[in-house]
């Protein structure tokens, strides 16, 4: 276990190493965050406006519900899908040697937009069918949504690369996806937990120092200390989001490049991916 663990730390060390190199690669997640935003706010004052979210949570899913959610679902996933796209792409330049530019990630993502919005489709689908589930069946519907959840997530882990790198639809993706994994590593997803339990504790370890900080800030009753306090650990919460989604692009990029060539790029130990990912028997 803890052998396990040390390759975890030293996969995510050796994707920080790449966005080290180049930390243009953060700017991705943080335009796919403020889009995001964007999106939402567009779908959600107007239906502010119009009362029409004081009827959304009352009784079963009606047509017109359906189809705001989808819209909602399929604008969102259409946008982080377009940045996870441009992300991945730059990484995968930087894996092979080169120097990407935010213009080269964003390019290769224009490159790609039916398939991205194919894919989003595809997404926003299960999404809304995973959310009927849940509806309909309570507390067995989540627990077997979770099991969903899990079991797609698993399955598309290799689906923006796949989309980066090869000339294929959205179905294809998933396919190759999931056979990637199955031929390769199965579920063994060492390098994500890796990078999930290191940013767990980083989270973990502000709030705790957040929290003892604005208990001082409340002893000396300074609104401004309160204020400022608030806001560094809201910055902090968010530099936290952004540098761990960007890991787990140039982690997916690394994956894919050592599924294909055995050889994961500029940063990676070929020989730890390789003890990472055992090939199933």
């Amino acid at each position: 276990m803890f052998e396990r663990l040390s390759r975890s730390f030293a996969l995510v060390k050796a994707s920080c190493n790449v966005l080290a190199a180049n930390k243009r690669l953060m700017v991705f997640p943080l335009l796919s965050g403020l889009c995001t935003l964007i999106v939402a706010a567009s779908f959600l004052l107007p239906l502010f406006g119009s009362g029409v979210l004081t009827h959304l949570d009352r009784g079963q899913m009606t047509p017109w519900r359906g189809v705001l959610l989808f819209g909602f679902y399929l604008a969102q996933y259409f946008v982080i899908l377009f940045f996870n796209v441009a992300l991945v792409g730059a990484a995968t330049i930087h894996l092979r040697g080169g120097t990407p530019s935010l213009a080269d990630g964003l390019r290769i993502a224009t490159s790609k937009l039916p398939a991205i919005l194919g894919y989003a489709v595809i997404t926003a689908t299960v999404g809304m069918v995973m959310r009927a589930i849940e509806e309909r069946a309570g507390f067995v519907g989540r627990l077997i949504t979770g099991l969903i959840g899990v079991a797609w997530s698993l399955a598309t882990f290799l689906v923006v690369p796949v989309l980066v790198n090869e000339q294929v639809g959205p179905f294809d993706a998933v396919r190759n996806s999931a056979d990637l994994l199955k031929r390769t590593w199965g579920e063994n997803l060492v390098g994500n937990v890796g990078i999930g339990l290191a940013f767990s504790l980083l989270t973990l370890l502000v709030l705790v120092i957040g929290f003892a900080l604005i208990m001082l800030a409340v002893s000396t009753h300074a609104t401004e200390a309160i204020l400022f306090v608030v806001v560094l650990c809201v910055l902090v919460g968010l530099l936290l989001a952004t540098v761990q989604s960007a890991l787990h692009g140039i982690y997916a990029a690394a994956v894919y490049r050592y599924a294909q060539e055995g050889d994961a790029g500029v940063g990676f130990d070929k020989v730890l991916v390789a003890d990472a990912f055992k090939l199933k028997a």
